[in-house]
């Protein structure tokens, strides 16, 4: 009897678990829809729309909402950020509104990878480990090399070193082939957290195979090193999303449920457990319709005081901080657990029906991680929208800010990634 209940359970769970369709394989060299410049324009609102996310979060990166409320109201719009530079952070005092943080570095760095490999598209893990080693060591040496009585330059550049260094002690055994070291690395990388630290650079890897989110999802998953468990399902996640949204007429809908229908590597197989991934999605649709129940004769409006740039009226207010209460009650021991990071970002968009300034503000005002959530959603949204249809004044903020404060120029990287992207075609 004990066998037939196991067996019968087992079955029935199974069945309850979406299957995934039997859709046909696309090539990394698929033919893309796009003309020349819809693609730039795409490539371009992935890294425009991210960079305003995270200048959006970083002068509150990892607040509480309460501290957030008491220096900055509801943010809504860029802002200065009064905050001490840290490796992961800013890596400037005080930046005007537009700077940004490591969010926005790591999609530089992995841009910048992408334009050295091998125009099938087929990307190389051990030579993306490689890329990071030597750019570990290149500050290393520029550490090394610094010079004079004054403090600055010594901390601007351990922060250069400081930035790289967790990563590196994984990537090095890595790209030597050594992969017990590699792995023993891999589990003390961050502590041993399920950090997100593929996500990172997901909707930069996304952008690089348009309309195609199965292999999107292949090539980062092959270069999502450093992370652990189904957070690597969910960086592959990241990227087919922002593949999806690279197609000419984007869904929504088709967007949202990469997680039923891309699964190269069937974690939907896994015996018992299934796809934590789509459970998470499965867990955001339901705190936005929980949400979405409020109604204005149970709520005293008066509580949510609309904000002064965004189109939004009371009744949604509302709405967003009893979805807030309950994504508080999901949260993880760590704020930038890769798990937490995803609901964050689906319910965002699912909650704000993928309206850019909206899903922004739902992510900051949060609090938590909410420079990389916000990223990540607005690389999302970037590559939906384009960079044409996003909010022009934040554009021009970030553009000037990254290049002329902080040395990336963030209108080349997308140039250059759009002339690769088109010698696979």
């Amino acid at each position: 009897m004990r066998i037939f209940l196991l067996l019968f359970s087992t079955a029935l769970l199974w069945s309850c678990q979406p299957q995934k369709p039997n859709n046909a394989v696309e090539s990394p060299i698929s033919k893309s829809s796009l003309t020349r410049d819809e693609l730039y324009d795409k490539v371009f609102g992935m890294l425009l729309g991210s960079a305003i996310g995270d200048a959006m979060g970083a002068p509150t990166e990892m607040w509480l909402r309460p501290t957030i409320q008491l220096e900055y109201g509801f943010v809504d719009r860029l802002d200065s950020m009064v905050r001490a530079p840290s490796a992961e952070g800013t890596w400037a005092y005080n930046l005007p509104a537009g700077g940004t943080t490591d969010d926005t570095r790591w999609k530089k760095l992995t841009i910048e990878f992408l334009l050295t490999q091998a125009n099938s598209g087929d990307l190389d893990a051990g030579q993306f480990a490689a890329h990071l080693v030597k750019q570990y060591e290149n500050d290393l040496k520029r550490l090394k090399k610094t010079e004079g009585f004054d403090p600055e330059p010594y901390e601007m550049n351990l922060m250069r070193m400081a930035w790289l260094q967790e990563w590196a002690r994984v990537a090095k055994p890595f790209a030597e082939k050594n992969y017990a070291a590699y792995t023993d690395s891999l589990s003390r990388f961050y502590g041993g957290e399920m950090v997100c630290a593929g996500l990172l650079y997901a909707p930069a890897v996304g952008a690089f195979y348009p309309e195609n989110p199965t292999e999107a999802y292949r090539q980062m998953y092959k270069i999502s090193l450093f992370d652990i468990g189904y957070a690597r399902d969910i960086s592959g996640l990241a990227a087919a999303m922002t593949s999806e949204a690279m197609r000419k007429n984007p869904s929504k809908t088709t967007i949202i449920n990469v997680a039923r229908t891309i699964d190269p590597q069937h974690f939907f197989k896994s015996r018992l457990v299934g796809r934590s991934a789509y459970r998470i999605l499965q867990q955001a649709r339901l705190i936005v319709s929980e949400a979405n129940k409020l109604q204005k004769k149970d709520i005293p409006l008066s509580n949510f005081p609309l904000p002064k740039n965004l189109n939004a009226d009371t009744l949604f207010m509302a709405r967003m901080y009893k979805a807030f209460e309950l994504l508080d009650a999901q949260t993880q021991d760590m704020p930038f657990h890769a798990g937490e990071i995803y609901l964050q970002v689906i319910t965002a968009l699912l909650f704000c029906d993928f309206d850019f300034e909206k899903t922004m503000a739902f992510l900051v005002n949060l609090g938590r991680d909410n420079d990389t959530t916000s990223a990540i959603a607005g690389g999302i949204l970037g590559a939906y929208w384009g960079a044409d249809h996003l909010p022009e004044k934040m554009k021009r903020q970030v553009l000037t800010v990254n290049k002329e404060k902080l040395g990336t120029d963030l209108e080349k990287l997308a140039k250059d990634l759009t002339e690769k992207i088109l010698k696979r075609y």
